[in-house]
């Protein structure tokens, strides 16, 4: 368990406009976290944090989510070499979601179907009034199953 010290909720005007981390984590004890490349600011991923995590990706300086199917913590790129190496973190007006400026080591993708980003496809309405997805990221950046074993 980290040592390091997040404030705990205080009143709406402290919350909003005031220097102190105090985030509101859900029901289930987590906060959604928005990653996004540092140079482009392409939105490459949305996370979990508890608060664990979060002070883990504050101290380390690379990012750590809490894993809603597994369970348990989980560090970008553990497995497959994509360290996101954390370049600021920021919160929004009443600190229930943050914004975390990530840059991707090893190939620079972060999607663990092989896409850089998890947000590959986009949502058209077709003339026969279905909707359907199309990919906008037209390659894989690497291959899952050579780094996992499996999709």
């Amino acid at each position: 368990m980290s040592d390091l010290i997040i404030s705990e909720r205080a009143d709406k005007a402290t919350v909003e406009e005031g220097d102190r981390l105090m985030p509101k984590f859900d029901q289930d004890g987590l906060i959604a976290a928005v990653v996004i490349d540092f140079k482009t600011s392409e939105v490459l991923m949305v996370g979990y944090m508890n608060e664990e995590a979060l002070k883990r990706t504050i101290e380390t300086g690379e990012a750590w989510y809490w894993s809603r199917s597994r369970k348990g913590f989980w560090k970008k790129g553990e497995t497959s070499g994509q360290i996101q190496k954390v370049q600021e973190i920021l919160t929004d007006c009443d600190q229930d979601a943050l914004v975390v400026k990530v840059t991707v080591e090893g190939n620079g993708a972060t999607c663990h179907v092989g896409y850089r980003s998890c947000f590959f496809r986009k949502v058209v309405n077709t003339s026969d009034g279905t909707v359907r997805l199309a990919n906008v990221e037209k390659e894989k950046v690497y291959d899952p199953k050579k780094v996992y074993g499996k999709n």
